[in-house]
């Protein structure tokens, strides 16, 4: 049997190995870049045999890209995008017509908030932003012609969690697919499809990649139907991710594991330290027994990831002065890489929400996003106590 197709592999073994072969003609270890628009066809008669015909439509180093994401989450098969944002939509679009309504939690990344709302809902669909934490609440906005109900946990950028399970069990109750965003925790930490959930939606730019190399997206579906209409959206939308792109995910899916379980480790290390750091007002981490959702953290999870936020005494201004004097921390959007970053949320990825809204959510003007990356923790530790001290 090949690699690809071995089972009982391990899940560091299957992100190193799942859906790649050493190359047929010159044995190389590495996927090739198909670089190529077009595939030559053998015959009017068999056009489309080998399953290559446009690069639109498939190709095999984006194709092995699927194949490795959908052995990573458990999914029957993957989709990859051209981002993110491109993955949200097309399982938008797969399951929802004029007249539709969807559930979404009211904390996810702002991006999700802006499509839904100032794009989706001029084209007739509905959404209610319910507090997913609450699977009453869940269940309360479900209406007659709900068609998806989504969800995102840990939330970006609260870190609020979702209780999988129970959500899944609300929504095939209603025959209603319910996605996952798993983008902060990855498969390596959380496994949607275990706990009843029916896709996966990743930012593969984030921890997927891990280099800030790469934009890109990806669906993973439980089964072969929701495959085939996420699909038929990625091919008619064409928001497709490019052959180079997929092969840069390939290589980076490959140290997931070492990278996750080091960067967890160092987050859960820097939450306790700032927690008891005399400047700092608050800290909110899943792997902190002082977080509200600690016992679900754990039992829905195998790890606490490696993102942490924080609030600084003194507000804004303060926590303005700490971001501004870090020096190994880079002030920068993404999250999930190597390096480790610091983010804003009030005034970078969530300033498109109004004042009301992100202090009804939690989002507070001195909230600060810690993405931990592989630095040695002590370091880490101690850039962030000389940015305080200024602060």
């Amino acid at each position: 049997m090949s690699r690809a197709g071995r089972s009982g592999d391990g899940f560091a073994t299957r992100q190193v190995h799942a859906g790649v072969e050493p190359d047929p003609v010159t044995g190389a270890i590495l996927t090739p870049i198909h670089q190529t628009t077009t595939y030559v066809q053998p015959s009017v008669d068999r056009y489309r045999e080998t399953g290559y015909s446009y690069s639109r439509s498939r190709n095999p180093t984006v194709q092995a890209l699927e194949t490795r994401l959908a052995a990573l989450e458990g999914g029957a098969d993957g989709c990859a995008f051209g981002t993110g944002m491109a993955a949200v939509h097309a399982v938008m679009l797969a399951f929802l017509n004029a007249g539709g309504h969807a559930v979404v939690s009211d904390v996810v990344f702002g991006g999700t908030l802006r499509l839904c709302r100032q794009v989706l809902t001029r084209f007739g669909v509905d959404f209610t932003f319910a507090d997913t934490s609450d699977p009453a609440a869940v269940e309360a906005s479900v209406r007659g012609e709900t068609r998806l109900i989504l969800t995102e946990t840990p939330a970006n950028p609260t870190l609020k969690l979702t209780d999988i399970a129970a959500v899944s069990e609300i929504a095939r109750a209603r025959g209603i697919p319910h996605a996952v965003d798993n983008t902060l925790l990855s498969p390596c930490c959380q496994r949607p499809f275990e706990l009843g959930a029916d896709l996966v939606v990743h930012s593969t730019t984030k921890y997927l990649d891990g280099h800030n190399a790469t934009v890109g997206g990806a669906v993973i579906c439980g089964t072969e139907e929701q495959a085939e209409a996420v699909r038929f959206v990625q091919n008619a939308a064409g928001s497709i991710m490019s052959p180079f792109v997929a092969w840069l995910t390939l290589q980076g899916c490959k140290t997931l594991s070492v990278r996750m379980d080091a960067q967890s480790a160092a987050a859960l290390e820097i939450a306790r330290h700032l927690e008891s750091h005399p400047k700092v007002e608050r800290v909110i981490y899943p792997g902190l027994a002082s977080f509200p959702q600690h016992a679900l953290a754990s039992r829905q999870a195998s790890g606490y990831g490696a993102m942490v936020c924080c609030e600084v005494r003194g507000g804004l201004e303060a926590g303005k002065r700490m971001m501004d004097a870090v020096e190994l921390w880079s002030l920068a959007e993404n999250l999930g890489t190597v390096e480790s970053l610091v983010t804003h949320p009030v005034s970078m990825t969530h300033a498109n929400l109004a004042p009301e809204e992100r202090a009804r959510l939690g989002i507070t003007d001195g909230l600060i996003r810690l993405s931990v990356g592989i630095e040695t923790p002590a370091d880490l530790i101690a850039d962030l106590d000389q940015a305080l001290a200024g602060a």
